[in-house]
């Protein structure tokens, strides 16, 4: 039995994280939930978004499914899913995108794993306004050596142990010239210890052309904080969306697996979000805890229905009358189909 501390989130976020759990306790892997509020719902209970309990339970836990969580614009609340990722650490944000038949999209053979460093750099929170009439601020981005070191290498473990063949470093090394110079010559360090893997670089300029016109050059991606935020949503756009890409955030103590999507407050309640990507981050969980499995059979249900097409949200199919929950029924029904003999 397996304790996951389950954070339901904000908006569409509680619908989706039960259609989740359903889906994952269709497998048959036995998962005691310990639910916590943050976001929205915990400020409405306990008026922080961030509770100290929400946090204990991570902790105790390691593992964590979170639905999307709304932040508080000028409100004095901070991201709650940053302070997660410094609280527990987890330095690692990895984002697969990959294409699925049945989602309209402009190509058909993508299959990227995106690596992006999650603690450092221009989100490590050193800010500040450097007048007294606030006329103009700073930011100031923090590359270290361990941190580039840490997060490359998880790429090249990665490409190892799920037989991916090549690693691509992307940077603006040619402008900033010591962090992300740091952050190359880092990564051509640990490339060096991985010759079964192929490494090439690029500028993040570049890079973001290239995976426009021919992305399927691209396997693995490793970058630092920020051009990581960005060149993930870009991938994520190439396979049709966010409604359709998973994520996680990992540590060396804590996981964290959630849907990259907001929480979509317009359509709360109303039976009508996609699940696919909460549940795809459930395949994940699921293979981070061992049950490799039960997150194939998962992810495999989920492309079936994708495919058909028929039993799908109004998002992926205008015709379908589909909603969360009906969705969901079809990728149990296709679970429990194809359940081992």
């Amino acid at each position: 039995m397996y304790t996951v501390t389950l954070i339901p989130g904000d908006g569409i976020g509680p619908s989706i994280v039960e259609a989740a759990t359903r889906v994952i306790e269709s497998t048959g892997v036995p998962i005691q939930w310990e639910v916590a509020a943050a976001g929205l719902a915990a400020v409405d209970i306990v008026k922080d978004p961030l509770p100290q309990s929400t946090i204990d339970s991570v902790k105790k836990n390691g593992v964590a499914l979170k639905g999307p969580l709304t932040t508080l614009l000028g409100k004095g609340f901070r991201s709650v899913n940053v302070a997660l990722r410094k609280e527990f650490d987890l330095y690692i944000n990895l984002r697969p995108a990959k294409s699925f038949e049945g989602v309209v999209s402009r190509y058909k053979d993508v299959d990227i794993v995106m690596f992006r460093e999650n603690i450092e750099e221009f989100y490590s929170g050193i800010e500040h306004y450097i007048d007294a009439q606030k006329s103009a601020a700073e930011t100031i981005g923090v590359v270290t050596r361990f941190g580039s070191e840490r997060i490359v290498r998880a790429a090249f473990d990665y490409a190892r142990k799920h037989g991916r063949k090549k690693v691509t470093l992307v940077h603006k090394a040619n402008i900033m010239k010591f962090t992300g110079g740091l952050f190359l010559d880092v990564g051509k360090s640990v490339a060096a210890e991985y010759p079964d893997i192929t490494f090439d670089d690029k500028i993040v300029d570049n890079m973001a052309m290239q995976l426009v016109m021919k992305p399927e050059q691209f396997d693995v991606i490793v970058t630092t904080n920020l051009f990581g935020d960005i060149l993930s949503d870009l991938c994520s756009g190439l396979v049709g969306g966010l409604g359709v890409a998973p994520g996680a955030n990992i540590g060396t103590t804590a996981a964290i697996f959630e849907a990259v999507h907001g929480s979509a407050p317009d359509i709360a309640g109303k039976n009508l979000a996609n699940p696919s990507a909460i549940i795809l981050a459930s395949a994940m969980m699921l293979e981070h805890l061992g049950e490799t499995a039960a997150a194939t059979r998962v992810h495999r249900a989920v492309e079936a229905i994708l495919k058909q097409g028929t039993h799908v949200t109004r998002d992926l199919n205008p015709q379908s009358t589909t909603g969360t929950k009906e969705m969901a029924d079809a990728i149990i029904r296709e679970i429990k189909a194809n359940q081992p003999e």
